[in-house]
């Protein structure tokens, strides 16, 4: 996903002139060449991520369009306050594209994981966020949010699905019974979870933009009582305000899987990570046996 996001960012520099890009350090030799074919909007500020945000906040208000691309814990957790105040508060759109997802860079350790940073941007204002599960989505996503002026984040991860899903809203992958439990899989997740339904009644459904949130699509897959199955690769239970929401006048009960907030203290790799929180198929397997005990 990250070679298709240097790809992808390198052609919009050359082809848009509205386009701008903002780097602290990281990814700086990738993008040597578009420094060259975009000179005056490839921007290097070092490590100073704060920075980052509001120089973006600026080169938005003067009428271009801004990536800002570093690590998620360095470019959403470090940098809450200015993404509130130099974007949101004034209105400010920028693409914000991050690397490392939850626990992408285990081996680095806690400073490089960022299970909390779409719990984060829940609490400013009409974020839309991506979480591509395949590159070819990156692209796509990426095009599109460049000829938009909203505030965007597209946090791309390590972990990838089998075959991209390029429609919108939540895309039906596997249909179960009327009564069927409906999963929801979010971005990468979905891999996942088609490994741990074998022989299980279940609905699945996919999304890479988890905001907006589908709420008509997922009404129009459950049933009446409905079973709601969230995987979410960040912080376990970050779109259930949504999914209650979506279904207020529907009987339901709803699960949240996702990455746990105890901090495990703990390098190792993605797989462990996945595994110690329950997000590869055997645990997600083990997950929904118990909710249909």
């Amino acid at each position: 996903m990250r070679t298709q996001f240097i790809r992808t960012t390198t052609e919009l520099l050359t082809d848009d002139p509205r386009v701008a890009l903002v780097l602290g350090e990281i990814s700086v030799a990738s993008f040597a060449a578009a420094a060259q074919a975009a000179p005056g909007r490839v921007f290097n500020l070092g490590i100073r991520e704060q920075l980052m945000i509001g120089t973006a906040g600026g080169l938005a208000l003067t009428g271009l369009r801004p990536i800002v691309h570093s690590y998620a814990p360095f470019i959403v957790d470090r940098v809450y306050e200015q993404l509130k105040l130099d974007l949101d508060h004034q209105s400010a759109g920028a693409v914000v594209a991050s690397i490392g997802a939850s626990y992408d860079a285990a081996e680095e350790g806690r400073t490089h994981q960022s299970p909390g940073d779409v719990a984060l941007l829940d609490t400013l204002t009409d974020w839309t966020v991506h979480t591509p599960g395949h590159p070819a989505e990156v692209e796509q996503l990426l095009r599109a949010a460049a000829g938009r002026a909203d505030r965007t984040y597209l946090r791309l991860s390590s972990q990838r699905n089998d075959l991209p899903y390029l429609g919108a809203g939540l895309q039906q992958i596997h249909r179960g019974s009327a009564a069927a439990p409906v999963i929801v899989a979010v971005g990468p997740m979905l891999h996942p979870v088609l490994h741990a339904i074998t022989g299980l009644d279940v609905t699945v459904a996919y999304t890479h933009t988890p905001r907006p949130f589908d709420a008509a699509g997922l009404r129009a897959l459950v049933g009446d009582p409905a079973t709601v199955v969230l995987v979410e690769p960040y912080l376990a239970g970050t779109s259930t305000r949504l999914v209650s929401e979506a279904l207020a006048e529907v009987p339901h009960r709803l699960l949240a899987l996702g990455v746990g907030d105890r901090d495990l203290r703990r390098y190792g790799e993605p797989a462990d990570h996945a595994r110690w929180h329950g997000l590869d198929p055997a645990g997600l397997r083990r997950s929904l046996l118990t909710l249909a005990s």
